[in-house]
């Protein structure tokens, strides 16, 4: 896995840092299909699908793929079939519960994934949310709600 990355997004409530973990080296990968397909190629993040105890790197381009008409794609490393590249524009019907710490806000990438975020855990991908903030003196985190579109970070409601 590689070293955590943040991203700055702009939401109605001000910017807002995000904290991401890809596996891959997300610049090589960008440099690599950007150069490949013609057209630039970004990080967006790091998710499993719904109720998936595996997430992989997603990268999104601004135009459909010419061949499969999708503008998301994730790089996966499956145990049951190794590394796999498939179409991702299911990103965009998502919903990450995400709480913030010293680094910005964290999620949890998939079912299962217990991620520490400062003081505080949030687990369970996009298929729950469960925290955790039992460190002594610690309360209950905000939770806001985002959602990919367009291959950035929005909040999901008007309040974000």
């Amino acid at each position: 896995m590689m070293k955590g990355m943040d991203a700055m997004i702009n939401t109605s409530k001000g910017e807002v840092k995000i904290s991401h973990h890809p596996y891959v080296d997300v610049g090589k990968v960008e440099e690599l299909y950007s150069e490949k397909d013609g057209v630039p190629v970004k990080y967006v993040c790091t998710s499993g699908r719904g109720e998936s105890a595996e997430a992989g790197d997603i990268f999104y381009r601004d135009t459909p793929h010419p061949l499969h008409g999708n503008k998301y794609f994730i790089l996966l490393f499956s145990r049951a079939s190794g590394p796999m590249i498939s179409g991702a524009d299911w990103i965009e019907d998502e919903v990450f519960d995400m709480i913030e710490g010293p680094e910005g806000w964290g999620y949890s990438q998939h079912r299962h994934d217990f991620r520490r975020v400062g003081d505080n855990a949030i687990d369970g991908g996009r298929a729950y949310l469960r925290l955790s903030y039992a460190t002594p003196g610690t309360t209950k985190p905000e939770v806001r709600r985002f959602k990919v579109k367009d291959g950035e970070f929005v909040g999901e409601t008007e309040n974000d």
